[in-house]
């Protein structure tokens, strides 16, 4: 089965920030979390998926096709979720439908009420007057009411509260239940995407520091702790950053180096913030 996005040395040059080189594979049926810090290039990035900037270099495929030069059918299978929702604050959900009905040849009207309902989404309230909950699963209705085989989300928990973003992560769990469809996630808040990923790909200053299973990422890594002299004492190749304080170090280190040492999980967090904001080793 064909992957669901394959990104080789795919750059953008905005000359202020460059894209450089980004190499990441989402095989078919899996979801993909897309981690870093603010203006590290993940949503330059998911802007490249879907064709709305023109790439200065390397090759993508989504769904097996090129965005920029695909057939209007691809995007009746991608489903886009951003940071809010898009549908103008006078509308209400029958309006919404409406435009969705026009606007996909593959729309399902019957998929959409059932969402609705499913939402508790009000018919006739206009949508500047619901919750950013409720705008956001409007959106993920939207996206999934025209046949979307891939969902791709950028911040689509930002400002959620926790029951909010749990359904959220429900409904993408729900969705790659049929092993045809894929979702790939932009988010702050790597606590969900340790939850519901099975692939995390980080982003800093431009490039792919990694892109890695989930769980094998996990297992890699712990957090030891010991004395300066301890810490020092690490295979430097097996170490990631170090943490110094006045009461002994910290350090990110590959678990067979590690192991030996008081140590404890890392999350996927724990692993981010190393590798940005860690001492050289």
């Amino acid at each position: 089965m064909q992957n669901a996005i394959e990104c080789r040395n795919l750059s953008k040059d905005y000359g202020v920030f460059k894209l450089d080189r980004v190499n990441f594979t989402l095989p078919t049926g899996c979801i993909m979390g897309l981690i870093g810090e603010n203006g590290a290039g993940k949503s330059t990035t998911i802007r490249l998926l879907l064709g709305l900037a023109k790439r200065s270099g390397g090759e993508v495929k989504v769904l097996g096709a090129d965005p920029e030069t695909a057939e209007p059918e691809l995007r009746e299978e991608i489903g886009v979720v951003m940071d809010d929702c898009p549908f103008p604050e006078s509308m209400t959900l029958r309006d919404v439908r409406k435009i969705l009905a026009a606007a996909y040849r593959h729309f399902d009207g019957a998929r959409f009420d059932s969402l609705g309902l499913k939402f508790s989404l009000p018919e006739r309230q206009k949508i500047k007057e619901y919750s950013r909950g409720m705008r956001m699963k409007l959106s993920i209705a939207a996206a999934l009411s025209h046949g979307s085989r891939l969902l791709i989300l950028d911040e689509p928990t930002s400002g959620l509260d926790p029951v909010a973003r749990d359904e959220l992560l429900d409904i993408l769990l729900e969705f790659i239940q049929d092993e045809r469809n894929s979702v790939l996630i932009s988010s702050h808040i790597l606590s969900d995407l340790e939850k519901a990923c099975d692939y995390i790909t980080f982003i800093h200053t431009g490039r792919v520091v990694f892109s890695e299973e989930k769980d094998e990422l996990l297992g890699k890594y712990v957090i030891a702790k010991g004395s300066e002299r301890e810490i020092d004492a690490l295979d430097r190749d097996a170490v990631v950053g170090v943490r110094r304080g006045a009461f002994g170090c910290e350090a990110l280190v590959e678990r067979r180096a590690g192991e030996h040492l008081t140590h404890e999980r890392a999350s996927i967090e724990d692993i981010m913030l190393y590798y940005i904001k860690g001492d050289a080793k």
